[in-house]
C-alpha cells in the first residue's frame, strides 16, 4: 500500500482584490458552497506568501493585471478551521471587471461556484466574522 501524502494547510495566502467604479471601490468576493471569502490558498514550500497570494489569484481568477495601491501592506486573520489555518490577504486593485473560474485539474471542477462585484456594504451582508475583519481593514486603508 502506497504511502499517502498528508498536507498540512497552516498558512494561506491571497488578496482582497477591488475594482475602481464612478461610484467608488467593488470589493471581488468568490463562494465556495455557502462561504464569500477573497481569493487565496495554501502557501507552497519554497515560495513566499506573496508569491502565493499571486499564484492562487491567477488560479482562482484567471487575474494577472493586479496592482497593489498601498505596497505590500497585509492582513493575518485569527486561527480558523479544524487546523487552525493563518490566511494572509494584501490589498491589491484591477481594472478587470469579468472574471474566469477555471476548472482545477485536481478537483475536476472549478473551486468556487460563482464570484460578486461589489460594494462595501453588499460585501458586509455577505461575509463571515472573519472574512468581515479583512474586508473593514481593506476599507479601511482604501479610505485613507
Amino acid at each position: 500500500m502506497g504511502k499517502k501524502k498528508e498536507q498540512i494547510k497552516l498558512f494561506s495566502a491571497g488578496a482582497v482584490i477591488v475594482r475602481k467604479t464612478e461610484t467608488g471601490f467593488l470589493y471581488l468576493l468568490l463562494r465556495a458552497y455557502n462561504h464569500w471569502d477573497f481569493p487565496k490558498g495554501v502557501v507552497e514550500k519554497g515560495e513566499s506568501p506573496f508569491e502565493a497570494a499571486l499564484r492562487e489569484i491567477k488560479e482562482e481568477t484567471e487575474l494577472s493585471e493586479l496592482v497593489f495601491p498601498k505596497g505590500y501592506i497585509f492582513i493575518e486573520s485569527g486561527p480558523y478551521g479544524a487546523h487552525k489555518k493563518v490566511a494572509r490577504y494584501y490589498l491589491a486593485e484591477t481594472n478587470q471587471e469579468e472574471i474566469n473560474l477555471p476548472v482545477n485539474p485536481e478537483l475536476g471542477k472549478p473551486e468556487h461556484e460563482e464570484y460578486r462585484w461589489l460594494a462595501f456594504r453588499d460585501a458586509l451582508q455577505l461575509v463571515s466574522n472573519r472574512v468581515e475583519t479583512i474586508l473593514n481593514w481593506a476599507n479601511s486603508n482604501l479610505n485613507e
